[in-house]
């Protein structure tokens, strides 16, 4: 997909840059930093069929997998969606798993696997949720992606590899699932930080896909952390995701038809003389262990 000139610009939102900088941050890591990620990556791959699990049937591995991504999610986010992201570096082993399986399973390179649009969809809510849950433990549990080149860094120029191919997060989200027109998406993937939707208990699956998105939109909105009326100002405020993601919301690609969108979720209407403000994101870790996390 080609994004448009609107999309590309709220796109860079998620990095508060001038789109300049990233251009050159890009042209640094292209030619100044050594080109072996991709050689890196098949290594990767290849490290994930060998030994005595690569003997056993993708489908076998990819059902252990899951059982796996549960028990993260089980015993290591609490119930605000909060991750234990200390303890669970201490038992990384379930999640290396699901991340190694991911590398080798895809909708493209393993269709017999989905045989779905839910299949496909679950499959690509899981594997981002759990490559960034891996990879804020990769990079040593940080304090949070609060500037530009934090972000860049984690989501752009980390690269992470699914179903053999190499690709970034942010890549990732806005070339293969968001093409799939299911806007509820946002409110299930999690990029482990503390404005980000809440952190199911439990990974996603098929057979209940949509109404889990549809409980989970609801409740989005439903807390004031993501949404709330200003009634003395008469004002709508709103998660920035919306304002990052507003023409997958709504046709117009427009801030202020926001509430056409927002309006199926809620008991009462926003009144439609309201104006449509975003809330700052919060980009600290979302860590059940907040000591020396300054705001």
């Amino acid at each position: 997909m080609i994004p448009t000139k609107t999309s590309v610009t709220r796109q860079l939102r998620l990095f508060h840059c001038n789109p300049f900088l990233l251009l050159l941050l890009s042209l640094f890591f292209v030619y100044l930093v050594p080109a072996t990620s991709y050689s890196e990556a098949a290594q990767v791959v290849a490290s994930a069929n060998s030994g005595n699990d690569s003997e056993q049937p993708l489908e076998v591995r990819y059902k252990r997998a899951m059982k796996h991504w549960r028990y993260v999610l089980t015993t290591y986010v609490d119930e605000q969606g909060r991750t234990n992201f200390h303890a669970l570096a201490k038992d990384i082993e379930p999640l290396e798993y699901v991340v190694s399986v991911i590398e080798v399973v895809s909708p493209s390179a393993t269709p017999q696997l989905f045989p779905s649009k839910e299949d496909v969809l679950a499959f690509y809510i899981n594997t981002y949720n759990a490559l960034a849950m891996y990879g804020v433990i990769e990079r040593g549990i940080p304090d949070g992606f609060t500037n530009f080149f934090s972000r860049a860094s984690f989501f752009k120029l980390r690269d992470v590899v699914i179903g053999g191919e190499v690709t970034n997060l942010y890549d990732f989200e806005n070339d293969v699932i968001r093409p799939l027109d299911e806007p509820r998406v946002h409110f299930a993937l999690n990029c482990m930080v503390k404005d980000c939707p809440r952190l199911p208990q439990e990974p996603f699956y098929a057979h209940n896909l949509d109404s889990v998105l549809e409980s989970l939109t609801t409740a989005f909105f439903a807390n004031p952390k993501h949404f709330y009326l200003d009634s003395k100002h008469k004002r709508a405020y709103v998660s920035e995701i919306l304002d990052f993601y507003t023409e997958d919301f709504v046709e117009s690609g427009k801030s202020r038809d926001l509430p056409q969108y927002i309006n199926r979720y809620l008991e009462s209407e926003i009144p439609s003389h309201y104006k449509v403000r975003f809330i700052d994101y919060d980009w600290r870790i979302n860590s059940t262990d907040t000591v020396g996390v300054s705001k």
